[in-house]
């Protein structure tokens, strides 16, 4: 489907002759007699476009424009509705206008034009002509929704994956794999581990990147505002309902849905969800129209997805429909490897968002990061590495300006009773990775060098980081 055209016009012969054409090359026709039923479609239908004929019986095309307009302007807070102007008004429609005109009425086209429409075509048309300003029309429409798409990325702060660690590697390899396919995937992992990360990388990396991302917390709602939430309501759908809604299921047509906190989802909306993943089909709030959407969807939790199964609080054939592709993201405290360039990557946009680009850890504030056991993950070392770099005194940052949980850093190298109170084998190869991780830290990678600051043979060395699959390569500070 290329596309919803609502045509309005007064003569059923240009009706016929406009329907079949524009049928043919794919588009879905809705049409018209007036300006009255053309209102009523707009709030029902949401066109993608509208192919408005000006000289019309009860409300005149140019009418119709301008009301439409009052309704948009009033549905934005703060704005004026007396406030006019061509550049105003285009930013205020969803759809384009296209205006048919005869020869004689070229004035009221440049009028309606001034009045929010995208472009005119006189009578009798060339419909070749039409088609082309019709596509030019909807290709504009769809580079605005890319370019609010990446705005809303930028301001999100989106970044990539970073670390270099087996664990991740694995996840994120599986993840471009099944980026390019339209399947369902789950992803699944402790609260801070990056998932809806890993869920805009899959909606980048897909064929769909062009297309929205839209996101929706599954807990964040109660039941009523959640349903309403991801499938919109139609007018008079309940009280204060006085114009027709899309929710997030319409607005991520085309590109990706992105179900945050899945699990928490109740029961009575995961049977209304299951007919979306199966038939792509659903109805608005209120509505008895069946919608079509072209969606992919990716849902995320932190609970036990199985565990909800057999305890009856999520439906068994909802989590099948969602677990194609299914990707475990570890804990930071399974990466440790990563923790280095994690770290340097948060200071990095922490000192340059405070203006303060000297800002730097020191080896014991390194030190203690990477023995942490960072039981918020992710999230709780960005938070860490802000609050550090806002409260610092100096440019130089140690482990008490960090404010770490002492109940987390019973594996620091500084504290010899945390040590102890592990086997020795492990107590031994959580000091040995430290040492040698810090090493190669400070010798920026260079092996060689870190293999004499440690006092060690260079292929004993490689031959250590090896066996503990260590990052051979950390980040430059």
């Amino acid at each position: 489907m290329r596309g919803k055209i609502l045509i309005v016009d007064d003569d059923p012969d240009i009706i016929t002759l406009l329907r079949d054409r524009l049928e043919s090359l794919g588009y879905v026709i809705v049409t018209a007699e007036d300006g009255v039923h053309a209102l009523e479609l707009v709030d029902q239908d949401s066109p993608d476009l509208l192919l408005l004929d000006l000289e019309m019986p009860r409300l005149a095309g140019l009418g119709l424009l301008k009301t439409i307009m009052e309704r948009r302007r009033a549905a934005v807070p703060g704005q004026s509705a007396a406030a006019t102007g061509s550049e105003q008004g285009r930013s205020e429609l969803d759809f384009p206008v296209i205006v048919m005109t005869a020869f004689g009425t070229i004035t009221a086209a440049v009028e309606a034009m001034k009045s929010g429409a995208y472009d005119f075509v006189t009578k009798p048309f060339d419909m070749d002509h039409l088609s082309i300003v019709i596509g030019k029309a909807l290709e504009r429409e769809s580079l605005k929704r890319q370019v609010e798409c990446l705005r809303s990325e930028m301001e999100t702060r989106y970044a990539s994956i970073i670390g270099n660690s087996p664990a991740i590697v694995s996840v994120v390899e599986s993840a471009r794999r099944a980026a390019n396919s339209d399947v369902s995937v789950l992803l699944l992992g402790e609260s801070g581990t990056g998932k809806e990360l890993f869920a805009r990388s899959l909606h980048q990396w897909s064929p769909r990147h062009a297309m929205p991302f839209v996101v929706i917390n599954c807990v964040a709602l109660t039941d009523t505002l959640l349903e309403n939430e991801l499938f919109g309501h139609e007018k008079g759908a309940f009280t204060g309902a006085d114009r027709m809604e899309k929710g997030k299921i319409e607005m991520a047509e085309g590109g990706t849905l992105f179900l945050d906190e899945i699990g928490d989802m109740p029961l009575s909306l995961q049977a209304k969800l299951l007919r979306v993943l199966q038939d792509r089909e659903f109805q608005r709030v209120g509505g008895t129209r069946t919608i079509k959407v072209d969606i992919r969807v990716i849902a995320a939790t932190n609970k036990d997805i199985k565990q909800a199964v057999r305890a009856g609080q999520f439906r068994e054939d909802l989590f099948y429909r969602l677990n194609v592709v299914t990707l475990n993201l570890p804990p930071l405290r399974e990466r440790q490897d990563d923790i280095p360039l994690l770290a340097e990557f948060f200071l990095r946009r922490h000192a340059r968002d405070a203006k303060r680009p000297s800002v730097h850890l020191t080896e014991r504030a390194l030190s203690a990061l990477a023995h942490y056991a960072w039981p918020g993950n992710i999230r709780e070392l960005d938070n860490a590495l802000a609050r550090a770099v806002v409260l610092c005194p100096t440019d130089a940052i140690d482990p008490q300006v960090l404010a770490l949980s002492t109940d987390q850093l019973s594996r620091n190298e500084g504290d010899p009773e945390g040590y102890l109170d592990l086997p020795y084998h492990e107590s031994m190869d959580q000091h040995s990775r430290a040492l040698i991780m810090r090493a190669l830290h400070f010798e920026n990678g260079n092996q060689p060098r870190a293999a004499e600051r440690l006092q060690l043979q260079r292929t004993y060395l490689a031959r250590l980081i090896r066996q503990k699959n260590l990052s051979a390569h950390p980040p430059r500070g």
